[in-house]
């Protein structure tokens, strides 16, 4: 029966029009969740990697090659060695279909030194950010700076308007309760836009229409929807039974299930993240320490004993089954300034470590506080358990407490514990990141602000001031190999491994596994 003429007018209409993209949407899940939404508040990698969904950065990185590339900056060059000019991208809208300008690229990096920032290591040698035009903006450092680009992959950016409107112009402190809009709202020009956010439940966030790189990019997701969840089984099982998509933080012990279940498979690949130990050499008694009048850790001696009473291949093999890269350093190799020379390890010897406790005036041991972080790294709190395990063999006694990373954190950086975890990735894939926040005496500008035990050294500060201007790659490589000895002789520090980072997906995922293990939410896609 022929079609009556409206009718078949209305039906070559629709088969004309374009196909509407069926919506997809990816649910995934990690042990914890972020802490803040505010871009400047708390310098996490759980932040980052959701907080990228929203807000975007300059420069981004190449998921595969890690090179600088083009993002609200098209391009950029050096007008002189102290100043970067950047083009900024135009037509750009933040979700709420306001227009990027530089106006609101130079308040963020302004933003991003403010005293309560804390990011400011990746503002390192930004003496004036100054707004050419309204896409065009130069940084001027203070002294040539070779990592500017690098730093400004961790730099995103926020709404001018927006934050003024809701007095939000200064960073959240995150060492306090206080609670500034920008915790828990968020508006940037990212794919996606912060639909709503229940802390340690959900967060559920929506396609931006306004998104320029619509189209340009491949990822077909509508909606993410985050779901921290602790415990290593219930993950496991929400994967396993499809009521999540991916895991970033499968257990180890669970990835041979994984891998042998037809619908799901695993990616993995190195980290640029050093699991490491901090130890207070400020305070001049320990608190909850059975030693009174003074503090063991500022000892050399009892450092290598902590040290050299660890058994890291026994680590790597049952606590992280063999994914692991037991390391002396504080830097992963692809990370720049790496060498052979500087990734030696104190050999493991319980012995010696008794030795140098009983020379110290500890023969029979001593008590210490021993914070942990729980499921922010891959088996910490079985990591920790086992170090006090091997640590009680020669006296020491670690009083081992475990915390959500959510609480952790904020405890460690008000300097509240003696011994603590930390795992350090390298945005910028330069030692100097991990040298000035790590090493170097806590200043301002970023020196030492996660040097949470306070280590000094006058002597490699200045080695550490050195790198930070030194534009000659092999004399600043040259730098770096000599703290990194010189941080390994006075163990400042001890290192524990590299983290080799697994992802449990369903086959229907396509993703690029990333050495920052972060999602490019540009490239992501969900069959």
């Amino acid at each position: 029966m022929p079609f009556p003429p409206l009718l078949l007018a209305a039906a070559l209409s629709a088969a004309l029009l374009p196909a509407t993209a069926p919506a997809k949407t990816f649910k995934w899940a990690r042990a914890g969740d972020v802490t803040t939404w505010d871009i400047h508040g708390h310098n996490l990698g759980p932040n980052n990697t959701l907080q990228s969904a929203v807000y975007e950065s300059l420069v981004e990185y190449n998921s595969q090659t890690f090179k600088p590339e083009a993002a609200l900056a098209t391009e950029w060059k050096l007008i002189s060695p102290t100043q970067l000019r950047l083009t900024l991208r135009k037509g750009v809208k933040f979700s709420d279909g306001s227009d990027f300008t530089a106006d609101d690229a130079k308040f963020s990096l302004e933003r991003a030194k403010a005293k309560t920032s804390n990011y400011a290591v990746h503002t390192l040698g930004v003496d004036r950010v100054v707004k050419v035009d309204s896409h065009t903006l130069d940084i001027f450092s203070d002294l040539p700076n070779p990592v500017l680009v690098n730093q400004l992959t961790e730099l995103r950016i926020m709404s001018k308007a927006w934050a003024e409107k809701n007095k939000s112009t200064e960073p959240k402190d995150i060492k306090t309760k206080d609670e500034p809009f920008a915790h828990r709202n968020a508006l940037g020009t990212g794919p996606f836009v912060l639909k709503s956010w229940t802390p340690d439940q959900r967060a559920v966030l929506e396609a931006n229409p306004h998104w320029w790189g619509k189209g340009k990019f491949p990822s077909n997701v509508t909606e993410i929807v985050h779901t921290p969840i602790k415990a290593d089984a219930t993950r496991t099982a929400a994967l396993l039974s499809g009521e999540i998509d991916f895991v970033i933080d499968p257990s180890l012990q669970d990835l041979a299930r994984v891998r042998q279940t037809p619908n799901l498979k695993v990616l993995e690949g190195a980290e640029f993240r050093t699991i490491f130990l901090g130890l207070d050499q400020f305070r001049d008694e320990l608190p909850g320490s059975d030693v009174k009048g003074k503090n063991p850790l500022k000892d050399l001696r009892v450092r290598k004993a902590l040290y050299q009473a660890i058994d890291i291949a026994t680590i790597q093999r049952v606590v992280q089954r063999g994914l692991a890269q037991p390391t002396g350093t504080l830097i992963a190799r692809m990370v720049n300034g790496w060498t052979p020379k500087a990734d030696v390890r104190w050999p493991y010897d319980a012995k010696a470590a008794q030795k140098l406790l009983a020379d110290a005036g500890y023969p029979n041991g001593f008590e210490v506080d021993f914070a942990c972080s729980a499921g922010r790294y891959i088996n910490d709190e079985q990591l920790c358990q086992a170090i006090t395990a091997q640590w009680a063999k020669v006296g020491v006694k670690a009083k081992l407490r475990s915390l959500p990373f959510s609480t952790y954190f904020p405890m460690i950086q008000r300097n509240e514990a003696s011994i603590f975890l930390l795992g350090w990735g390298v945005p910028t894939f330069d030692a100097f990141y991990s040298l000035q926040s790590l090493i170097r005496t806590p200043g301002a500008g970023g020196d030492g602000n996660f040097n949470l035990g306070r280590f000094s050294d006058p002597q490699v500060d200045a080695l550490i001031e050195r790198i930070r201007k030194e534009t000659d790659t092999g004399t600043r490589n040259g730098l770096i190999e000599k703290v990194l000895i010189a941080e390994h002789e006075v163990v400042s520090h001890i290192p524990l491994y590299n983290q080799m980072v697994p992802w449990a997906m369903k086959q229907t995922v396509d993703m690029p596994h990333r050495a920052d293990n972060r999602i490019d939410w540009r490239l992501l896609k969900v069959r």
